[in-house]
């Protein structure tokens, strides 16, 4: 998910009453919840495609979970102890509990990968034990509605609590209907997959994807695939018939890429990350490979990667 939704979510959860447990409790959540995406200052090295071979790895696995929030709350609990120092630390701040700074951090670190699986992205929960992903299928990457349940419920706290009134109920309600809007999108995308009123016949021993689209959170965009290097797409509303249009005509067959993947990295790293590869003439007549889940005629660039030495042969019309 996108980070103000991290962010939220850490605010959120310290309204619901754990900001109250130490000094700098809300900097622990907040921080911890974007955390993981530290992994993030691969651009700086990495060209091309290879950041989708890093990203949602080893910083969102079990160690990052511990290591982390460890090193997150030494940084707060230094901060702390330096700003007495000088004496510039604030009279309201509460006692700083090294112990509760790393629960909290923990807590929030704990957050943001269970946000990241809940889109079509995926996230591989288990590095670098295994590099296995995961999908939730259940979330748009940026989903504004969310957006507005989290950041009513934290103002609404606030406001409560600036107010002298109870301010803990506002978090927890905001909380459990967070999770409700959550589940009830769970629900959505597994009805779509497996309702035996949707035609799903039609896609028996093909790859399907449901995945949620912008705005529209009971809609779905539902990908199929029947057969190598061909997908098709179009939107779904639960009880409403369904029409697939292939996402694009200028197709080439996808080729073994195996032996190349050794020497050019941007293509392994692709290949690593894709759920739904497929692959597209270029105006020289080589291929494109894309994603199903990310492809954009008008931007091609874009979760892509360019072969310019292997010539496209066009697959076959069905």
């Amino acid at each position: 998910m996108d980070n103000l939704t991290h962010s939220l979510v850490g605010a959120l959860i310290g309204q619901t009453g754990l900001k109250k447990k130490t000094g700098l409790a809300m900097p622990a959540l907040i921080i911890g919840a974007n955390l993981p995406d530290v992994d993030a200052a691969c651009f700086f090295w990495l060209e091309g495609t290879e950041h989708l071979g890093f990203r949602r790895g080893i910083t969102h696995g079990p160690p990052a979970w511990v290591l982390l929030p460890l090193i997150l709350a030494g940084l707060l609990w230094w901060f702390d102890r330096w700003q007495t120092k000088r004496g510039k630390r604030p009279e309201g701040r509460l006692p700083v509990d090294f112990k509760w700074l790393y629960i909290l951090g923990f807590i929030g670190c704990l957050s943001h990968p269970a946000l990241d699986w809940l889109n079509v992205y995926g996230v591989r929960l288990l590095e670098p034990f295994s590099s296995q992903w995961f999908y939730g299928d259940t979330l748009f990457i940026i989903d504004v509605w969310l957006w507005a349940l989290l950041a009513v419920s934290v103002w609404w706290s606030m406001r409560a609590e600036k107010r002298a009134g109870s301010w803990r109920r506002p978090a927890l309600v905001g909380a459990v209907l967070s999770l409700g809007y959550i589940a009830l999108n769970g629900a959505l995308s597994t009805l779509i997959y497996a309702s035996a009123s949707h035609p799903y016949a039609l896609f028996k021993d093909q790859d399907v994807i449901v995945s949620p689209v912008p705005l529209a959170f009971w809609q779905r965009e539902v990908l199929s695939s029947p057969s190598k290097g061909r997908w098709n797409g179009g939107v779904y509303t639960l009880g409403t018939l369904f029409e697939e249009t292939p996402l694009t005509t200028e197709l080439c067959v996808l080729p073994n890429l195996e032996a190349e993947r050794s020497t050019n990295s941007p293509l392994d790293a692709f290949l690593f990350w894709s759920r739904a590869p497929f692959a597209t003439r270029a105006e020289d007549g080589s291929i494109i490979l894309h994603d199903a889940r990310f492809y954009d005629p008008l931007a091609r660039d874009r979760f892509s990667v360019a072969l310019p030495n292997v010539d496209c042969a066009e697959l076959p019309s069905e």
